[in-house]
């Protein structure tokens, strides 16, 4: 049977040291490790493609590209570094004793080690004497998120331009952050501290939800352009990170809010996608697409954690407004989500044009 694999394993390799153990302990999950025979090549058993490989234990006699022979020693400094990267291996290894190689995705290894590299605690933020160590930042940077749907292609210059654009600010408990009613200005990230999501309905206060460190806020009055639908109130003294709404259109909306025409959407669920209708359920059983998921903007963010992140969603509502919110904020949790453009009313212009 195959090793385990461990921090501690993780921690020897290379680049893979750099990520510390919290980086370390989401890559776990990700990691396979495989068992070969003595007398067995484990470059032609196997295909590496996309793989990072490392031997982790054993002996295996590799010839390198330079036609150089090499015993490599499972744990060992040699040993380290990747045995093949993207499907690229020695020319051929055998295995001297028994071994176990470690694998991993070498996109979702780049991703990680791109994103850590670029949220060092050295970034800063622009007018404090402090700094942010992003890489603390569990919500934000949590492994799902940056490695899987929009936010795995964000381009790295905007990585970088991000974190230097948002501003420190201390909080103290009770204080309002946003007022539903008033008009979006900012997206918020929690530093540290709590706060609490309520809604004034029929003149009572509603308690929605409770956010904690790494959690954001405040995105859905700046994707949709229309006021805040809620209040959040800080529960705890704390410390917001603020990124200001035309460096988050710039930054961070433009490049995760994709969206696709009609023709295009229907084409994408004809070949699997699901439709998720973000209008209210009297207005879902009204006009509804076939098919389609019904879950309100007010609920996304709970309902998220029931949808299957391998599939992709095609989020509308009537005009596009609510569902563009509603994308940005799947999108922004690593779920594959595009916008229908222009809501319900533009796809059914375009149909009718069609007929």
């Amino acid at each position: 049977m195959a090793d385990s694999v461990s921090i501690d394993l993780l921690a020897r390799l290379q680049p893979l040291a750099s990520l510390g153990n919290d980086g370390l302990r989401e890559l776990l999950p990700r990691c396979r490790m495989h068992t070969f025979t003595r007398g067995s090549e484990p470059f032609r058993a196997v295909d590496w493609n996309g793989q990072v490989v490392y031997l982790v234990r054993g002996q295996l006699l590799a010839s390198m590209p330079d036609g150089a022979s090499r015993v490599l020693v499972g744990g060992h400094e040699y040993a380290a570094a990747p045995l093949a990267r993207g499907g690229k291996s020695p020319l051929k290894g055998k295995a001297i004793t028994d071994i176990v190689l470690l694998a991993l995705d070498e996109d979702t290894l780049d991703i990680v080690l791109t994103w850590s590299q670029l949220a060092v605690p050295a970034t800063g933020l622009p007018g404090s004497a402090e700094v942010t160590d992003w890489r603390m930042m569990s919500g934000m940077f949590a492994l799902d998120n940056i490695t899987v749907g929009v936010f795995a292609s964000l381009p790295p210059a905007n990585i970088q331009s991000l974190l230097g654009k948002f501003n420190r600010v201390q909080v103290k408990r009770g204080q309002d952050i946003i007022r539903q009613g008033d008009s979006g200005d900012f997206y918020y990230l929690i530093e540290s501290g709590r706060c609490k999501v309520s809604r004034l309905v029929a003149g009572s206060s509603i308690q929605l939800a409770e956010l904690k460190e790494g959690d954001a806020f405040g995105e859905e009055a700046l994707v949709a352009d229309t006021v805040r639908n809620a209040t959040v109130t800080m529960k705890t003294d704390g410390v917001l990170l603020c990124l200001s709404k035309d460096d988050f259109n710039e930054l961070l909306r433009a490049p995760l809010l994709q969206k696709v025409p009609g023709a295009e959407a229907e084409r994408r669920i004809a070949a699997g996608a699901t439709w998720i209708d973000v209008r209210f359920p009297a207005e879902y059983r009204s006009d509804g697409f076939p098919g389609a998921l019904n879950i309100p903007l007010d609920d996304i963010r709970q309902a998220s954690t029931a949808l299957d992140p391998a599939r992709e969603y095609i989020v509308y509502c009537q005009t596009g407004r609510r569902s563009s919110a509603a994308a940005f904020l799947l999108s922004q949790r690593g779920f594959h989500a595009v916008l229908l453009d222009g809501g319900m009313r533009a796809h059914a212009d375009a149909m009718e044009s069609v007929e």
